[in-house]
């Protein structure tokens, strides 16, 4: 099969290598011809890297190398059977887009759209034929991280998710499927690892260093949340908190901060801008933690509650399989553990007991404990019945 990319930036050239690399003939799109030429010196110095280090063969690299063709007229999906857009997260832009490219692609071909925050029944309502369109999301940088979501709209024909699935398995990669909800598995259940961090220290509980390296060092984390936002940038990280939050209809327990609000609308990005919650500038110093393993724990147990809860809503509300919501925060953001199990070792009544005395103490919507875990905790069940139970 050949695959079109729309956007040459660095997903779509990523996604590029991916399909190259799998076998595909790949055609790479994009109007505008320096990016074009960056894309091409890129993928191609990552392809003769891999051969350098002998995950390739030279001859393997060389030949994913040919199989890209770079293009700036839509002409060139003329043969595709498959097409992905990996451009700027605007609406009416990849609405404008699919509508230029169903005029050119063949009739079976499918269309695809890399968005990590809009609707993709929104996207697909441009086209004449939308039960051909659905959402293939992968993570930056996608020649590294194992982590698809395959994501289908209200309109997508029954069947194309799993044949999806199929084709992004034969590619290396690790697909999960999820409703078409806003962020998906990852960037839905992931949020209060980002916004109960900046409660913490917000209220004073704790500084930044202190709560990173409570999270990552007493909790596993591969990186604190102050530290993955700064890294991230917050001109995307607030960008997808604030999305989430009006797509959920202003549900408070995605609420933005202000204080990430002020960072964003200063400049202060985080590394790419020099200055975040941490100083990168030339000569600053990062700051010390409090090494306090009492007020550690506290941290962790409130981070960690709220991460449970969103993943056991998604699961309540049939977002995800408890399969695929576990390998999206193991494989995408590269949790210690799946939420779930780590919810059974906790027990689920402990992990209720946390969220409730937080909704007793603030009287916040943003502590409700989600339905299943309630449900969990009261018949002293777990999210992953014991090998006993499965055989009663």
């Amino acid at each position: 099969m050949t695959i079109g990319i729309i956007g040459s930036g660095a997903m779509g050239a990523g996604i590029a290598q991916v399909v190259a690399q799998a076998g595909h003939p790949v055609f790479l799109f994009d109007l505008n011809a320096a990016a074009l030429q960056r894309a091409t010196a890129g993928i191609q110095a990552n392809l003769r890297k891999l051969a350098e280090k002998g995950k390739l063969s030279p001859e393997e690299a060389e030949a994913a190398i040919g199989r890209v063709r770079y293009c700036k007229d839509l002409q060139c999906f003329t043969s595709c059977g498959l097409v992905i857009e990996a451009i700027v997260e605007e609406l009416g832009v990849k609405q404008a887009v699919f509508r230029d490219v169903e005029a050119v692609v063949p009739a079976d071909c499918v269309l695809a759209s890399n968005t990590s925050s809009l609707s993709i029944a929104s996207i697909a309502s441009a086209c004449q034929r939308p039960e051909r369109f659905i959402g293939i999301h992968f993570f930056n940088p996608a020649p590294l991280m194992q982590l698809v979501e395959v994501i289908p709209a209200v309109q997508t024909r029954a069947g194309l998710a799993a044949e999806i699935r199929a084709l992004v398995q034969s590619w290396g990669k690790l697909p999960v499927i999820c409703q078409d909800t806003p962020g998906f598995i990852v960037n839905r259940v992931a949020r209060p690892y980002y916004g109960e961090a900046i409660r913490l220290l917000e209220e004073g509980v704790a500084d930044a260093a202190t709560i990173d390296w409570a999270l990552t060092e007493l909790a596993g984390f591969r990186m604190g949340p102050f530290a993955l936002m700064d890294f991230i940038g917050h001109d995307v990280n607030y960008r997808v908190t604030e999305s989430v939050f009006t797509a959920f209809f202003f549900d408070p327990r995605f609420k933005p901060s202000f204080t990430q609000k002020r960072l964003f609308e200063a400049g202060y990005y985080g590394r790419k801008s020099g200055r975040g919650f941490y100083d990168y500038r030339d000569g600053a110093t990062m700051p010390e933690p409090t090494r306090d393993e009492a007020l550690g724990r506290q941290i962790v147990q409130r981070v960690l509650a709220m991460l449970i809860n969103e993943a056991a809503d998604a699961l309540h509300l049939r977002v995800a399989s408890r399969e695929d919501l576990e390998l999206a925060m193991t494989k995408g953001v590269n949790y210690p553990k799946g939420l779930l199990r780590w919810a059974d070792e906790l027990t689920p009544a402990a992990v209720l007991q946390t969220l409730d005395a937080l909704y007793e103490e603030y009287r916040e919507d943003r502590y409700r404990a989600s339905v299943l875990l309630r449900r969990l905790a009261r018949a002293g069940q777990t999210f992953f019945p014991a090998p006993a139970e499965v055989a009663s």
